[in-house]
């Protein structure tokens, strides 16, 4: 099974790769990680894609395809695998199902993690952070710490951070519904979309997801 994962920000889709990955031992791969892993290495593409990012420009459609396909081969493809952050244009989902189509594969199922604008700058502007320990806490949905400002955990000054204001979160949440609209009504109209209320409890919608998609055994 591979599965492409659709979510505006803050809609919890890292939380739930992070639990199928867990419970289920499927691969996460997040176009973001690869893009920045590629960097790191200094690879050939690592090398363009930091020439482009440089200027301040993004990252084109050919070069992601060459990203994703690389980063795919380099899998055991037997098991299963989730993508997110890649497609988010139509184009891209072209691109992407030629990619599976070498490797023998096919998508099998879409996640459509949908929650409403409002919901998703309360999160936002909510969020804070241990830069210690890393744990995470939300002053507006009720994940408060016990002293305010400061860490459960070890004792750490929590932080915010710098781009979850509502203008930005706005403009990106906008920007992302944009331009996944067509991909969600391409994969809705092949019956492989997995559409999902995310605006409920995460041990909840995971269990949601566990039926829909097939995985639970128990």
């Amino acid at each position: 099974m591979n599965l492409i994962w659709i979510a505006p920000p803050a809609a919890g889709k890292g939380t739930y790769c992070s639990m199928f990955k867990d419970k289920y031992g499927f691969n996460h791969i997040s176009a973001g990680d690869v893009l920045r892993e590629e960097v790191k290495n200094e690879s050939e593409i690592g090398k363009e894609i930091a020439s482009i990012m440089a200027k301040g420009e993004m990252v084109n459609d050919q070069l992601m395809k060459r990203l994703i396909e690389k980063k795919l081969t380099t899998l055991d493809l037997s098991t299963a695998f989730m993508l997110d952050g890649y497609p988010r244009k139509l184009n891209q989902a072209e691109d992407y199902e030629e990619i599976l189509g070498k490797l023998g594969l096919n998508v099998d199922k879409v996640i459509f993690i949908n929650i409403s604008k409002e919901i998703g700058l309360k999160r936002v502007l909510g969020r804070r952070t241990c830069p210690n320990c890393k744990r995470g806490y939300n002053i507006l949905t009720g994940l408060n710490p016990k002293i305010e400002g400061i860490c459960d955990n070890c004792g750490s000054a929590l932080e915010s951070r710098s781009d979850d204001t509502e203008e930005s979160y706005s403009t990106r949440y906008d920007v992302y519904i944009n331009e996944t609209k067509a991909v969600i009504e391409k994969y809705r109209s092949e019956g492989k979309l997995i559409e999902i209320n995310g605006e409920g409890a995460p041990e909840e919608i995971f269990k949601e997801l566990e039926k829909l998609l097939g995985v639970n055994n128990g």
